[in-house]
């Protein structure tokens, strides 16, 4: 399984492996995801919180997201699909950091 700071900072996937930004993954990968919200960093913090599970961690990027953003996003659903990011992959096999 893809660790959360993998998954948080993946660029792209190759079949069963993930390609992981590791400059961002070592200076923001142990940030909450809300803190990562506020640095408007939304990807990431969306993958952290879909990766605790925590319906209210997702509840509040999508929060801050809407605090900051020019068009608000009416669900969490629409926040997904916006950053391409649904699940935490389960296929994972290997990760390259560049």
């Amino acid at each position: 399984m893809i660790s959360r700071e993998d998954f948080m900072f993946t660029v792209g996937y190759q079949g069963n492996t993930a390609i992981v930004d590791e400059i961002s993954r070592r200076k923001y990968g142990k940030l909450r995801s809300i803190d990562l919200a506020k640095q408007g960093m939304f990807k990431p913090a969306l993958c952290a919180a879909l990766y605790s599970g925590e319906e209210s961690d997702i509840t509040a990027v999508l929060v801050q997201y809407n605090e900051l953003a020019a068009k608000e996003i009416s669900s969490i659903d629409e926040l997904r699909k916006v950053y391409g990011v649904t699940k935490v992959p389960d296929e994972i096999e290997k990760v390259i950091k560049l």
